[in-house]
């Protein structure tokens, strides 16, 4: 597996449990189980992702720019979750910042996806792209 294949497979994972998370209601066990979900999922990937996959391309002219603006989105998807955290399961806003974060995090698994993805392609070395997907996959294991 390469490192795009692992960072997609976890990718999947964080739309599923976003999807669910919209659907649910109210001051919930349901609500609060996925959440902190949510947020595991998305803090852990986040962290391996900038380690194993953004600061190697921090380093490359063709990519430094596209891997900062990533970065910066993983910072503002941070805040959005922060801004959950401060309200009540069963406050008017919270399932509409919910959809927001949903939002946000889709737009930026897309950009990574179509564009960021490819530009990587072009950076890194076939055997760079095993060798950080594994660091990628250990490190992610050892953190869920």
């Amino acid at each position: 597996m390469n490192i795009f294949e692992a960072l997609r497979k976890d990718h999947d994972i964080q739309r599923d449990l976003l999807d669910k998370l919209v659907k649910t209601t109210g001051d919930s066990k349901e609500r609060d189980e996925l959440f902190k979900k949510v947020k595991q999922e998305l803090k852990i990937h986040e962290d391996g992702e900038e380690r194993f996959f953004y600061i190697p391309l921090i380093d490359d002219d063709l990519t430094q720019e596209q891997a900062r603006h990533a970065i910066a989105e993983h910072h503002e998807i941070d805040e959005i979750l922060e801004e959950l955290e401060a309200m009540d399961y069963d406050s008017s806003g919270w399932l509409k910042v919910a959809k927001k974060l949903k939002e946000e995090v889709e737009h930026h698994l897309d950009d990574e996806e179509h564009t960021i993805f490819q530009m990587a392609g072009k950076v890194l070395a076939d055997k760079d792209k095993t060798a950080l997907s594994k660091d990628y996959q250990d490190y992610i294991e050892s953190q869920r």
